[in-house]
């Protein structure tokens, strides 16, 4: 069992307190953890090149018959972790959330994912089986829920790249400077709990696996998400009355006559663009293709239009 712990925050800060203690449950079980801090390390932000996702979608098209990865790979050290990363029983994430979104130091980490886009990967044949790996997200504040509402679904939210099941989820508030969470010795628990968590759904086969977190946690009953919106129409007519912003499962809202309680109901179809399957996701490398055949079609309406915003200037800083 191999459990890797990752940490957005300060060294001997409360993520990394909180994750070094999940970790040493894991290790306890027996699992090999390694502790990686993002801030020991060099990672480029994503610069939207595309180049990642238009090699895939050439290889899916048969028109290509290798891919090279992130043109970013041997300009920082986002290979050397991924190498690690991506042989992986389960990962640890703790991040700071210090304005409702996880820190900009894990945002500019996960949104280098695309380049190693599992689905799309097993798609072209480039990896030839997927891992089956678990993940277990803790995010940090210093205030409540009020204060760190996008966090635990923004992280949930860079776990779909890479096949990722989500399978707890903790969020630690109230901790407002280094070290704070060493007086809350329910925080230190909950954390141990995740790490005895993760090495079960190891020990359990993949398609039995399921949320080993609080039982009510969160709105969404197939990822535990907070976060729900009217549906719109998708680019192929899918639409239904609400959406799971996080993993994207269709459903309607339903308010329980015994308890009064609203519930996010899943509808006949709602999983079938669930984000956490690499066959859903699949669908969106197709997207992908089609709105890019689309904009090559139509390249001479496009560079019409280019030259005013191309000449058009305004003062700098």
């Amino acid at each position: 069992m191999k459990v890797l712990g990752i940490v957005a925050g300060r060294h001997n800060g409360n993520s990394e307190i909180l994750v070094k203690e999940a970790l040493s449950a894991c290790q306890e079980k027996g699992a090999e953890c390694t502790l990686i801090n993002l801030f020991d390390y060099n990672i480029k932000p994503c610069t939207g090149c595309e180049s990642c996702t238009m090699m895939m979608g050439e290889m899916a098209q048969g028109k290509r018959d290798n891919y090279p990865g992130c043109v970013l790979r041997d300009k920082d050290d986002m290979q050397k972790i991924m190498d690690v990363f991506q042989q992986q029983n389960a990962i640890i994430v703790g991040v700071p959330v210090y304005d409702l979104t996880p820190s900009g130091l894990y945002t500019v980490f996960a949104q280098r994912f695309l380049a190693y886009e599992l689905a799309f990967l097993l798609k072209i044949g480039v990896v030839k089986e997927d891992p089956h790996c678990v993940a277990g997200l803790i995010s940090v504040g210093g205030s409540c829920h009020d204060w760190m509402g996008f966090g635990l679904e923004s992280m949930a939210a860079t776990m779909f790249t890479q096949s990722i099941q989500v399978v707890d989820q903790m969020r630690a508030t109230r901790n407002g400077r280094p070290g704070n969470v060493l007086l809350k010795a329910d925080q230190l628990a909950r954390a141990h709990k995740m790490g005895e968590n993760i090495i079960k759904s190891i020990q359990t086969e993949p398609e039995k696996r399921g949320w080993l977190g609080d039982e009510d946690w969160g709105l969404c009953p197939n990822c535990h998400g907070g976060l729900v919106f009217p549906g719109e129409v998708h680019w192929d007519g899918v639409q239904w009355p609400f959406e799971c912003a996080v993993c994207g499962a269709g459903g309607d809202l339903v308010r329980d006559e015994a308890t009064g309680k609203v519930k996010f109901v899943l509808a006949p179809d709602g999983l079938s663009r669930d984000r956490n399957k690499n066959e859903c996701r699949d669908l969106h490398l197709d997207e992908i293709v089609e709105t890019r055949i689309d904009f090559f079609k139509r390249q001479e309406e496009v560079q019409k239009l280019y030259p005013k915003y191309k000449e058009m200037k305004f003062k700098t800083i």
